[in-house]
């Protein structure tokens, strides 16, 4: 199992340790908000397999490489892991387009800067994609 800890702005798999960047908004589930959901999830899909480190991603499909591709945008990078809740607080979470990605933006882990999603460096998300089948459980919580 995923665990991520908003608190600590951390996620643990298999022994591996990786500093994230959570919601700036906060925490919750509402629609348009921003914030990171709580709770259990199940990793529904995966994508950018063999694709190089640095390549951006929109609507989950690979477009080219950083920095060129990005045109300034806040990029999603080297891998995708889409997040489906299984609670009722949380149903809504492969809607809201909530995945685990790498960012460009290193310097900002370890503190809440993302618009909802979990962001690694892009090399700790080639280590746990490359660790992580689909059906992963996933637990995201506060503390």
């Amino acid at each position: 199992m995923i665990e991520v800890s908003i608190a600590a702005q951390e996620l643990r798999f298999r022994g591996l340790c990786f500093r994230i960047s959570s919601g700036a908004a906060g925490v919750g589930s509402e629609e348009g908000s921003g914030k990171t959901p709580l709770g259990l999830f199940s990793v529904f899909s995966r994508h950018g397999e063999n694709a190089p480190l640095l390549t951006v991603f929109r609507g989950r499909l690979p477009v080219g490489l950083y920095p060129s591709a990005a045109r300034g945008e806040d990029a999603i990078l080297t891998r995708i892991l889409t997040l489906e809740g299984l609670e009722p607080g949380n149903a809504n979470t492969r809607a809201r387009y909530i995945y685990i990605h790498a960012t460009p933006h290193t310097q900002l882990l370890g503190s809440p800067a993302s618009h909802g999603c979990i962001r690694l460096a892009p090399q700790d998300m080639l280590s746990l994609f490359e660790a992580c089948p689909i059906g992963t459980r996933v637990l995201i919580r506060n503390n």
